[in-house]
């Protein structure tokens, strides 16, 4: 059983965690960039991660997290986002959530232990995934940009 204790903690506090990921955001100077997007996508966005976080860790496969977070990736490259801050939001949701599963009692025997563990294993997964595909999502939007900018200036 994957740590399914704690994947159920962090769905069930999934607005805690969001509203203190926007504050830590608001604050960051590694995601001024962010400002670009409007609170309440980032909000939506991530609130939907995090209130179905045993689907995207036990169910959805590779190519589901390609595909969200490529699309990602390439919207937040045409709002304007610097990739940096992106993976470094990325980086800050990944942290929020050890953050918040420390403050929460751990394992009390050894089959609690490696289910934990194994959720641990599984959510450094998940986020190195959504890293890498959002970098792709990047490289696709300014992939095409040069072509959109040519094809406008034909007109």
């Amino acid at each position: 059983m994957v740590g399914l204790r704690l994947v159920h903690l962090i769905e069930n506090h999934s607005d805690e965690l969001v509203e203190d990921f926007l504050s830590g955001i608001a604050l960051s100077p590694r995601t001024r960039g962010l400002q670009k997007v409007p609170p309440e996508e980032l909000r939506a966005r991530l609130y939907e991660v995090l209130r179905h976080f045993s689907e995207w860790l036990l169910t959805k496969t590779d190519r589901d997290i390609e595909q969200r977070y490529v699309e990602l990736g390439m919207r937040r490259a045409h709002q304007g986002v610097p990739l940096a801050d992106f993976c470094w939001a990325l980086v800050m949701v990944k942290e929020n959530i050890w953050h918040f599963l420390n403050r929460q009692a751990f394992a009390h025997n050894p089959v609690e232990l490696y289910g934990e563990m194994e959720f641990l294993r599984l959510l450094d997964q998940f986020f190195d995934r959504a890293l890498y595909y959002v970098a792709q999502g990047y490289e696709q939007a300014l992939r095409s940009a040069p072509q959109t900018s040519a094809a406008h200036a034909a007109d």
